[in-house]
């Protein structure tokens, strides 16, 4: 019998890989996760944010998925209430590609085919008088409201996993996996230590290829390169403009038939807008947004809100790919978006799971589903949690925010009460401990102080100022580049790692 380091090897630091390692240790498997850069190095801190049913899928009759997430809504709320919470969204109707009818209908099947008990249902507004459409032009005179949930993206990545590592999961990020070789019925898989190049041999009962645009890439390597083309490469990418309204609701663009843009308010004081949706036909390693698509989700915005918006406006943007099933479909607006499993057996009995789609909302479900494959694999533990469970820092109830806030006030008084806010979004309970001697600490740029940095450090993998401001937090919206330097230098005197001290 081969000496095995864990029984499940999980490949990719996404949403997807991190949700499954978290079931996965939960469940009493032994668990290791690499991630050649950091959790949510790619698509999963580079979507709209959204948790949400899917009006796409609804237009596609892709029904199993649109149930399946509009149920996930509530139960994702309820796990994480400090970085998911309700949105209501707007849809305003000028008559010119939809009937009234048609939306009507529509969003009736969406507030009744998932299990709803919390979010509001739809209903009609006028834009005369409604705050909602004060931004809007004139032209814009009725809207049809409706309900989903928005949530920071990376954050949910790294909550999922910390409480994976809490339950016994390794968490190995800037780990990058190089070789593996299928023999006597397990999986001998080398490591590379990005930040050393130092390299490993684990040992592991079961792959599971959870390596979003770089999933066929891995296949590949598995199977001594044969030939693999499962995955359909598309590319979305968003722009954060200075805000374009003050209300808290977000606004869904029908900019051509087959084009959905959303408008969503962003920290406070910024909107973001998109997201494009095209075939990649370059390297998922080297990605920009082009001036092609500013300039669509610009012309997007401009069609529908009075104030223009341009390409000098942009303040932020960013891109990621998504890996779908499917390599022969060219209209990736009519192409299917669920997730689909394949466990693929070798010669000596050994399995690879291999994960292609996904998204934000049925990640936790998607994990549920591999974790099927894996009790058919191995043996089985412990049973399916995660429904009724908790992310760290979500230990209160729906609705509970007002009452923590409350207590972070009492215990650090003198810290403003839009940083205590901040906290509370980003951390849950956890901002307790952050302000455990009633302050911030040293303070290193905007509100981001040493108690802080500190925590995102030692108990979130934060190695590098991108890691930071732009994971961990959206605090690079706000960083100058004297401040990003000075972060740099504490997160190397934190880390001993003289390579962040010299950017």
């Amino acid at each position: 019998m081969v000496l095995t380091d864990c029984d499940i090897l999980v490949v990719g630091g996404g949403i997807n890989g991190c949700g499954i390692a978290r079931d996965a240790a939960g469940r009493g498997y032994s668990v290791i996760l690499a991630e050649k850069s950091d959790l949510a190095g790619g698509a999963s801190s580079a979507s709209t944010k959204l948790v949400d049913g899917g009006v796409r899928h609804l237009e596609q009759r892709e029904i199993r998925l649109l149930r399946e997430a509009l149920t996930e809504r509530e139960i994702l709320w309820r796990m994480a209430p400090h970085i998911v919470r309700p949105l209501r969204f707007v849809l305003p109707h000028s008559g010119r590609r939809r009937p009234a009818w048609r939306m009507r209908l529509g969003l009736f099947v969406y507030d009744h085919v998932g299990t709803r008990k919390l979010l509001p249902p739809t209903r009609r507004i006028n834009l005369r008088k409604d705050e909602a459409g004060w931004p809007l032009k004139p032209t814009f005179t009725r809207a049809f409201e409706y309900s989903d949930a928005w949530a920071e993206d990376s954050r949910l990545v790294v909550l999922n996993a910390v409480d994976a590592y809490n339950r016994g999961a390794r968490i190995l990020t800037r780990t990058a996996v190089t070789q593996i070789e299928r023999r006597d019925g397990v999986f001998h898989v080398q490591l590379r230590d990005m930040r050393t190049g130092a390299l490993s041999w684990k040992v592991a009962r079961l792959v599971v290829n959870a390596a979003g645009p770089w999933v066929d890439r891995l296949r590949r390597a598995m199977n001594k390169g044969a030939a693999v083309a499962r995955a359909r490469l598309l590319q979305g990418s968003h722009i954060v403009v200075p805000k374009l309204f003050s209300h808290d609701r977000s606004y869904i663009l029908r900019h051509t038939d087959n084009s959905l843009v959303f408008a969503v308010p962003f920290e406070r004081d910024f909107t973001l807008i998109g997201a494009t949706d095209r075939q990649l036909c370059s390297d998922p390693d080297h990605l920009s947004i082009s001036t092609e698509e500013i300039g669509f989700l610009c012309e997007a915005a401009t069609a529908y809100f009075r104030q223009p918006v341009l390409p000098s406006d942009v303040v932020w943007s960013y891109t990621g790919v998504r890996s779908l099933y499917g390599k022969n479909v060219s209209d990736t607006q009519k192409a299917p978006h669920d997730y689909v499993l394949e466990a693929e057996e070798g010669a000596d009995g050994d399995v690879a799971i291999h994960v292609y789609g996904g998204k934000i909302t049925t990640y936790r479900r998607l994990a549920e589903a591999v974790m099927r494959l894996v009790e058919k694999a191995l043996d089985k533990r412990g049973p399916a949690w995660t429904a009724d469970s908790r992310l760290p820092g979500g230990d209160l109830q729906i609705g509970g925010l007002d009452d923590l806030l409350a207590r972070l006030r009492k215990s650090a008084p003198d810290v403003p009460v839009a940083t205590l806010e901040r906290l509370m979004m980003n951390y849950g309970t956890f901002a307790l401990a952050i302000l455990r001697d009633g302050s911030l600490g040293s303070m290193i740029g905007a509100d981001l102080g040493e108690n802080e940095l500190r925590h995102l450090v030692e108990m979130e993998w934060a190695m590098t100022p991108e890691d930071v401001l732009w994971r961990r937090t959206k605090l690079g919206l706000r960083f100058s580049a004297v401040e990003t330097r000075k972060l740099a230098g504490r997160i190397g005197e934190m880390t001993g790692n003289e390579a962040v001290l010299e950017q």
